[in-house]
């Protein structure tokens, strides 16, 4: 009787609704043999999106990856045959980033802490910001200082390349921002001065809004935003409004400028006259990080990958970067995550609403940085918790915490294929997270002090890592 039964049993089909990351469903309703599994369901999606490349595509059902055949899903988790189940599909990177595992340099030249690192757009030029008060530009391929930027009077606390890498700006503690000529390694103008305190974060204008690439908008301590123009070398909109220090800021692919502040509030802004558009609150303490889902787009703009070069027709650049930032974007509004003193994530689409989308409670400390991943339909969260904390990024949900660090996190990256994860730490150690499998992939110690900085270039090839012990280091895979 039990057999006759298991049988009967087995040839029941499950039914099933295919979603896309955003919850639109693809042709309907279901009906799937038990033995259906992640590669039927491939060929299924490619054919209803009517893709003439098959593309690859990982399966979620209640944001567990579906490694088996549905059958065995269904028995595994005792789901009721009666329900209906809900796949996600989610589209996957075609290329492939080899995981980072050993240092290939350790450079010397900083005399005082390396406070940031930054790939530029292409990933062929590397930047760094020190307590000595310098900008080091170092040449990859020979692994040696290539330009030591000169000009700061105080320690340098952040750097930002242009996306079309034709800039490289440095904020410093005194307050002033240099521009620099990534080429020559000298400065292209005077210090830029306004600020009245020190520098807290820099966002350059998408290329694909405006190119060449002449904005940026800086954030300090003095509570104000300062858009800049490079070309006329002055300060062309000063957005008022916070009442305490912005902690972060970001420019926004459909044109807006968010601020995140002390005052535990974002504001909105637009970029033509400065006017405030918007306020997001729910904050309880200081907004500390600011994420965009569209951030790797905005920030390679016309690269990619393949470290195709263009030819200096600027149109060409602009419709490329804007081609792929709306591939990128999709149907969906620009997406915003927020972290906080108060333990505290919110997920905003602040084009939608000021209210948030959802709430993202978990860590036990300060949330210091936040940060999508390429493809934007991850967000990661580094906190004074010692732990990197991995969700959904479209609805927001928790999806696992990543334990192996023994001091804060201070600084994430993701890998250009968003499969992996990098992290830096109080406790001296990078470490590479598999996304897939939700555990450490890759620890890499060597550093011989708090490790404050980190940057995956945006052609995956190779990690950087500085800190409190003065040198830069070079990872590869």
């Amino acid at each position: 009787m039990e057999v006759e039964r298991e049988q009967a049993d087995s040839g029941k089909s499950v039914m099933c609704v295919l979603t896309d990351p955003e919850g639109t469903t693809l042709g309907g309703t279901m009906y799937l043999p038990q033995n259906v599994g992640p590669l039927q369901l491939q060929q299924i999606v490619n054919t209803l999106l009517k893709n003439e490349e098959k593309l690859p595509y990982a399966f979620y059902i209640s944001n567990q990856e579906l490694l088996v055949p549905l059958g065995n899903y269904l028995e595994k988790n005792k789901v009721s045959m009666e329900k209906t189940l809900s796949i996600v599909y989610q589209p996957q990177a075609v290329f492939r980033i080899r995981p980072i595992n050993r240092c290939s340099a350790t450079i010397a030249g900083h005399t005082e802490a390396v406070l940031s690192v930054a790939f530029s757009p292409d990933g062929r030029q590397l930047a760094s910001g020190s307590g000595d008060t310098t900008v080091r530009l170092w040449d990859l391929n020979t692994q040696t200082p290539m330009f030591t930027c000169t000009g700061h009077k105080n320690w340098v606390l952040c750097i930002a390349w242009s996306p079309d890498g034709k800039y490289l700006v440095s904020g410093s503690k005194a307050g002033e921002l240099i521009c620099w000529d990534p080429q020559t390694g000298k400065p292209a103008g005077n210090p830029l001065t306004g600020h009245k305190k020190w520098i807290t974060g820099i966002s350059w204008e998408p290329v694909h809004l405006n190119a060449p690439c002449r904005r940026f908008v800086s954030a300090s301590k003095d509570g104000d935003a300062r858009i800049w123009d490079v070309s006329l070398k002055k300060c062309v909109i000063c957005l008022s409004g916070h009442t305490l220090a912005i902690t972060c800021v970001k420019w926004g692919g459909d044109g807006v400028i968010y601020t995140g502040s002390q005052d535990c509030t974002i504001k909105v802004w637009e970029t033509s006259q400065g006017k405030l558009i918007r306020e997001l609150k729910g904050h309880g303490h200081w907004v500390n990080s600011l994420a965009l889902s569209t951030e790797y787009v905005l920030r390679t703009g016309a690269f990619d990958h393949t470290g195709k070069q263009y030819s200096s027709a600027e149109m060409k650049k602009v419709n490329v970067a804007l081609e792929r930032y709306n591939k990128m974007k999709g149907n969906a509004p620009e997406r915003l995550v927020s972290g906080s003193d108060d333990f505290t994530m919110f997920l905003w689409e602040p084009a939608v609403s000021k209210h948030h989308k959802i709430r993202m409670t978990g860590h036990q400390q300060l949330v210091n940085h936040v940060y999508f991943s390429p493809d934007g339909l991850w967000v990661a969260s580094a906190s004074f918790d010692k732990s990197v904390k991995l969700w959904n990024g479209t609805t927001g949900e928790f999806v696992a915490s990543f334990r192996g660090h023994v001091g804060p996190v201070y600084q994430i990256s993701w890998s250009a294929d968003s499969r992996l994860l990098l992290s830096g730490s109080k406790d001296s150690t990078l470490k590479v997270w598999d996304i897939r499998t939700k555990k450490l992939k890759q620890d890499l110690p060597g550093h011989a002090d708090e490790v404050f900085a980190v940057d995956w270039s945006p052609d995956g090839e190779k990690v950087a890592s500085g800190g409190k012990d003065r040198v830069l280091k070079l990872w590869m895979g």
